[in-house]
């Protein structure tokens, strides 16, 4: 066992899964990543089922509905809201028989989650701090209640990803406002890096565990991230080729204070020509090489991921990459000959 809640070599996945069934969908993660599985999230299931759905159902004393414009706060907890109770509590019902030695579950970090709910007037919870605060002592509430759960169904070691796809719009103040004719404005990094951290020592006084942050933006704010207490920085490894050497050293430094990257490798997508195991490992070998680390750090401060989310992939090549994913973390620790 590593000094992580997962073993050298594990693979994991993101989060998001195609289909509409919890039952199978959980078997297929279970099946192909017995090491280091992850709740699976179906969002085809339409509203609730979706990150900010299911996010806002883990929320206490708070609920939502949904609007033309998307999710927006609600007076009391009506038919869209318990729908996404529901949903989450079906894919909970899909593990009641696992018993994985370590289990991830992914919510919406702060910043996307006060970026993507409105409040009542159409304007973002973004826009008040005091909603966003509000909002954030809701969701660690309800976070701690459901890994209570996850723990009490499976006996897993539990670990929490918060998937952060809006916060490099809302460090550029780049999300518009009701009217689409403005922006929001920025928020501070300094701002943006004190909530996370509060959010992230919390995640992790709860599991005991390092708490992952997922940004699958072009250039993530690594930074921002491992300076908030982030255990591990999930990105997209595949975009790294011709990134600033600004980033680099950021990625650099991370990794040597001892944060796990989860690198995405494997595409979320079928590509036209089937990759080799050799051809999706190469961004990370040619990433340590970059930043001048012993290869070896794959195996000790690494996590083989798909490059995202599975939600558009077909079944037969949801079934290879993760079996791919998997593969890779095994070779992270024991290159093939010849690499």
């Amino acid at each position: 066992m590593s000094e992580h809640a997962w073993p050298r070599g594990a693979a994991t996945g993101i989060g998001s899964m195609p289909g509409t069934d919890p039952a199978e969908a959980a078997a297929i993660v279970l099946g192909e990543l017995p090491e280091f599985p992850h709740l699976p999230e179906l969002p085809a299931r339409g509203v609730g089922a979706d990150l900010l759905g299911r996010t806002a159902a883990l929320l206490v004393d708070l609920a939502v509905e949904v609007v033309p414009t998307g999710y927006r706060v609600a007076a009391r907890p009506g038919r869209d809201h318990r729908r996404g109770v529901d949903l989450l509590r079906w894919d909970l019902d899909a593990l009641n028989d696992a018993r994985p030695p370590v289990l991830k579950t992914q919510l919406a970090g702060p910043w996307t989650l006060a970026a993507g709910i409105e409040l009542p007037r159409g304007h973002r919870v973004l826009t008040d701090r005091g909603a966003v605060r509000e909002f954030t002592e809701s969701m660690l509430e309800g976070l701690a209640a459901h890994v209570a759960e996850l723990t009490a169904r499976t006996g897993a070691r539990v670990v929490v990803q918060f998937d952060e796809p809006m916060l490099p719009d809302v460090l550029a103040g780049a999300l518009p406002t009701p009217s689409g004719y403005g922006t929001v404005g920025a928020v501070a990094a300094a701002e943006a890096q004190d909530l996370l951290s509060t959010v992230v020592a919390r995640a992790g006084e709860i599991t005991g565990q390092p708490v992952v942050v997922h940004s699958c933006a072009p250039k993530p704010p690594i930074a921002l991230l491992r300076a908030a207490g982030a255990g591990g920085i999930a990105l997209d490894a595949t975009l790294l080729g011709g990134v600033p050497a600004k980033l680099l050293d950021e990625l650099g430094e991370a990794w040597d204070s001892g944060t796990t990257l989860f690198l995405g490798l494997v595409p979320a997508l079928e590509p036209e020509q089937p990759p080799t195991l050799r051809d999706v490992a190469t961004p990370a070998f040619q990433l340590v090489d970059r930043l001048g680390f012993n290869r070896s750090i794959l195996a000790d401060r690494a996590v083989p991921t798909p490059t995202c989310g599975f939600a558009g992939a077909t079944n037969s090549w949801l079934r290879r990459a993760l079996s791919l994913t998997r593969d890779l973390g095994k070779a992270f620790v024991e290159p093939p000959e010849g690499w």
